[in-house]
């Protein structure tokens, strides 16, 4: 990463400590509104909610509040640096949380990562909260973790690096594909790296429709002769359409269309970019080093090439989502996240921009102040 950035970053957080503060949205200064606020006119409202639950969301602040957890087992891409580490990326999310979308938000990193624990924790924690934002917990458990909890809870629970990461790559793919004039359905993908982030990637895009994928693990492609799959890495297997060998990424990725890399830094070549087909599509999204550098993958002859990264074209960033989205779902008392919810998410996304899609804009600005309003709407279309 670029070191002066680091510093500046270094520099911002001890200046004020951290990003966030909790402010008051009631003015104590009188006997009368603290007697209202706190004792003893609180106790009327305590009474209240405890002869229904349902008046929380009324009374409270849970109408608008998201718990955003982690367990720092998989910060960004620097991997299980432990809770304390957490707390600024934690603190990053619930920023955007209010920048964006005016919902309120609260870093909690937790000192465990043992499976049941974790959803233990966050079930006893949640009458305090509208909804759930996991983030940074790693593969496998991240699964299971999201799943329970959407059981449990009558509250909205996602893991945004599974499902943010998916539905802003859903937008990309989509537009990348339209200009480059190839359908959904003869879209040749390779998509390497089956983490959190490339499982949920590749059920939503085999749902929405893009089949062919041949997926690529530390072991190399993921084919039917191995016996070492995992239930998540068997399901894309047995949904995709795509003709697979046994190999690794050099194999499946001549004649290519499209790459999508979730994976580690530098694991694309030049040669590999030439050995696909006409003009290819590539999300290089290992962050913060892609798996091919933009410039390297355009002297090639890529196409369009999309990044995690802020200081190149086409980021492909999950504030595009998750704040709309959550903002949404807020509103829907009992409501879930599911994966055609995320559909209908990225095809809105898809259709605000489209008089703005070039090679190297396939997504809007994630400082587009309409798309929070945009997903907003798809999600209170979505439960209508």
């Amino acid at each position: 990463m670029n070191h002066d950035l680091n510093e500046k970053a270094l520099a911002l957080h001890k200046e004020h400590h951290g990003k966030l503060e909790t402010k008051s949205k009631v003015k104590l200064d009188s006997r009368e509104i603290l007697s209202l606020a706190y004792s003893p006119g609180v106790g009327a409202v305590s009474v209240a909610i405890g002869n229904d639950k349902t008046l929380a969301r009324e009374y409270t602040l849970k109408n608008n509040t998201v718990a955003v957890i982690s367990d720092g087992s998989a910060i960004l891409g620097l991997g299980n640096l432990g809770p304390y580490a957490a707390i600024p990326v934690m603190e990053g999310k619930a920023a955007i949380f209010k920048e964006f979308a005016g919902v309120d938000a609260f870093p909690i990193c937790l000192n465990t990562q043992d499976t049941e624990e974790i959803i233990s924790i966050i079930k006893n924690i949640s009458p305090v909260f509208g909804g759930i934002n996991l983030e940074d917990i790693s593969a496998p458990r991240c699964f299971e973790i999201e799943g329970r909890l959407r059981k449990e809870l009558d509250i909205p629970v996602m893991h945004d690096d599974q499902w943010g990461a998916a539905t802003v790559t859903l937008v990309g793919l989509i537009n990348a594909t339209k200009l480059r004039g190839i359908s959904k359905e003869e879209t040749k993908i390779v998509l390497a790296g089956v983490g959190a982030a490339g499982v949920a990637t590749g059920r939503l895009l085999i749902s929405y429709g893009f089949t062919n994928i041949t997926f690529i693990d530390s072991k190399g492609i993921i084919t039917h002769d191995r016996n070492d799959l995992t239930f998540e890495k068997q399901e894309l297997l047995n949904g995709s359409t795509a003709n697979v060998i046994n190999g690794d990424l050099v194999d499946a990725l001549k004649d290519a269309h499209v790459f999508i890399g979730l994976s580690k830094a530098n694991t694309v070549t030049q040669d590999m970019v030439r050995s696909m087909s006409e003009r290819p599509i590539l999300f290089t999204l290992s962050n913060p080093t892609p798996e091919i550098m933009p410039e390297l993958a355009r002297e090639t002859g890529a196409f369009i090439v999309a990044t995690g990264r802020g200081d190149y074209p086409n980021q492909i960033n999950n504030s595009l989502v998750f704040p709309g989205a959550f903002k949404g779902m807020l509103q829907i008392p009992g409501a879930q996240f599911d994966r055609g919810l995320f559909m209908t998410i990225a095809e809105a996304i898809v259709k605000h921009h489209e008089q703005f899609v070039t090679a190297e804009a396939i997504l809007p600005s994630m400082f587009d102040a309409e798309v929070v309003g945009v997903v907003e709407k798809a999600v209170l279309q979505y439960f209508a």
